[in-house]
């Protein structure tokens, strides 16, 4: 009797000690090894050299921090007409959180989550937002200022840009790289000739490796002395190599791929913003909001100096890196002025975000149109 008594007793501590453990927040066994489930639709593969390699860095980051904690799944290229399936067919196994990783994700995913309030969904590079469906983004522009101000203390004073899509971001990168570069060029006293230090030409695509081949060749025989890659891929900062003609990379370091002759490197860092994001997902805080970091998030760093930067410019350019690190992001600051010099940003004003968002002119110093 007494140790039917006892197993009793003891039977009933064991509930009760379970039912505190759930009243008071602390996970059994059973829920403290379940696994967030993290998921990511990727526009092409992970070896793409540029855009989709920078986001698989950023899931390696995710996995080395939070590894053990999460279940990891990416699916590559998927394009606008398979998105929603992707996203959908991710919600309907459970994934806590999903990532759409293009700006032709947005719509797809918007649908996606108004049916499953309670999966986060975050899409990069987008404006459009929901209940549960935020948006994040880095602030390149911030690099290709940096980039252009290196150029303009090097002396480049006719540098050929490939650039990409005429959208509102790439046109503020052109612009910040133009600001920068006038920065550096007065800095070092040299002559900014607006009507063709930056000259642009649009590839009308994110990634086109004969394209961007063919125009930096191009370019380089209208005898522009750098090349500015702003393609998915290194081929035009690889192909300027070849004609003898310095570069600088985009989005990724376009040295690791060939292009031996890059001065720099703007490079996307999608990690620090992945494990942010999850973690908030782990700890219940996350929500739907618009995220847009820089240098102060670590979300854009610069890759290492080509050796023919002189010690003088790195140290230039690494003091207003820390500036921009510190929050101080300045670059467009009045007076700007568009190509036909009508006056854009007033003096003691700088564009806002929304501004910046939406941006649809060019900058005195660039040569060339944005295409219709």
């Amino acid at each position: 009797m007494n140790l039917k008594k006892n197993l009793r007793i003891g039977v009933v501590m064991i509930i009760a000690l379970v039912g505190l453990a759930m009243l008071s927040g602390v996970p059994t066994a059973d829920a403290a090894s379940k696994k967030l489930k993290v998921a990511f639709a990727l526009l092409w593969t992970i070896d793409d050299q540029g855009w989709t390699t920078a986001h698989y860095h950023g899931i390696e980051y995710l996995k080395a921090k939070l590894g053990d904690q999460i279940e990891i799944s990416y699916t590559e290229k998927v394009l606008a007409a398979d998105a929603e399936r992707v996203f959908r067919n991710y919600a309907q196994q459970g994934y806590d959180i999903i990532f759409g990783t293009t700006f032709e994700h947005m719509d797809p995913m918007l649908n996606v989550a108004k049916d499953y309030p309670d999966i986060a969904f975050e899409h990069c590079s987008g404006f459009k937002t929901g209940p549960n469906m935020g948006n994040y983004f880095a602030r390149m522009y911030q690099g290709e200022y940096l980039a252009g101000y290196m150029a303009g203390l090097m002396g480049y004073k006719n540098v050929g840009t490939v650039a990409t899509n005429p959208i509102p971001e790439p046109i503020r990168g052109i612009n910040a790289f133009t600001i920068g570069l006038h920065k550096g060029l007065k800095e070092a006293g040299h002559a900014f000739e607006a009507d063709k230090a930056n000259t642009v030409v649009w590839l009308k695509a994110w990634r086109d490796a004969i394209n961007e081949t063919t125009l930096a060749e191009t370019l380089v025989a209208r005898k522009h002395d750098l090349i500015r890659q702003m393609a998915d891929t290194p081929d035009s900062s690889v192909a300027a190599c070849a004609a003898g003609v310095p570069a600088i990379g985009y989005g990724e370091d376009a040295a690791r791929y060939g292009a031996d002759c890059a001065l720099v490197s703007s490079v996307w860092n999608w990690g620090p913003i992945y494990v942010d994001k999850v973690q908030q997902v782990m700890d219940g805080t996350w929500k739907a909001g618009e995220y847009w970091g820089g240098f102060d998030k670590n979300n854009i760093v610069l890759s290492d100096f080509h050796a023919t930067v002189p010690e003088a410019v790195r140290q230039k350019v690494l003091a207003e890196k820390d500036k921009l690190a510190a929050g101080q992001d300045d670059i467009f600051a009045g007076p700007l002025y568009d190509q036909k010099g009508t006056l854009m940003v007033p003096e003691g004003q700088k564009a806002s975000d929304k501004d910046l968002l939406t941006m649809g002119w060019l900058v005195k110093g660039v040569r060339g149109n944005i295409p219709q």
